[in-house]
């Protein structure tokens, strides 16, 4: 069995105003759909948060006010988002962050919330590669050696945080086929 056909998944980050969902706001949403057939699609967009975005945030991730003056509104991207992901498992490096952005967003829009399943690749990491140092997605980038084809760099982009976690989402499910986690009912897991 290959990794993929436990699918559909849908690698997802956001990048924001702050680290509150309540009180910040989507900036930047970044999507890779990987299907059971192991076919992939992507989705990207900036968002108009409809607030300034506050310097410290914007050396963290570089995208600034100008950058997102004129990119469609939280609503209209989450709408695009959910039609992209529907029928797969979200997933997420440190998932409660972008989740919680998530369904703040669609609750503030009226839309309906996301009720699908939805995976952590931290804690899968964790549990599929045990005692690392970090398990931050840089540390898991350097430890596990993860490829960049995409020629992107710059943590802290959503495009180019997904590439990486769709590699730890990868590297940890194969981990874990190998084991025999998936073969039998209470699998051990990686």
């Amino acid at each position: 069995m290959n990794w993929y056909e436990l699918g559909p998944f849908t690698v997802f980050d956001f990048e924001t105003t702050g680290m509150s969902p309540v009180n910040d706001r989507a900036v930047e949403l970044a999507a890779l759909r990987i299907d059971t057939d192991g076919s992939e699609s992507a989705f990207h967009s900036l968002v108009d948060p409809g607030r300034s975005i506050p310097p410290g945030v914007v050396a963290i991730h570089h995208i600034t006010d100008d950058m997102v003056r004129g990119a469609p509104r939280f609503a209209a991207v989450a709408r695009d988002f959910l039609e992209f992901a529907e029928g797969s498992t979200l997933v997420a490096h440190n998932a409660a962050f972008d989740l919680g952005f998530l369904q703040e967003g669609l609750a503030r829009c009226g839309l309906p919330l996301w009720r699908g399943k939805t995976i952590d690749s931290v804690r899968l990491a964790r549990r599929c590669f045990p005692g690392l140092g970090s398990y931050r997605l840089q540390s898991l980038r350097a430890a596990l050696q993860l490829d960049d084809e995409a020629g992107n760099d710059q943590a802290h982009r959503a495009g180019a945080d997904v590439f990486w976690t769709a590699q730890v989402l990868r590297r940890a499910l194969e981990r874990a086929l190998r084991a025999g986690a998936f073969a039998a009912p209470g699998g051990s897991g990686c």
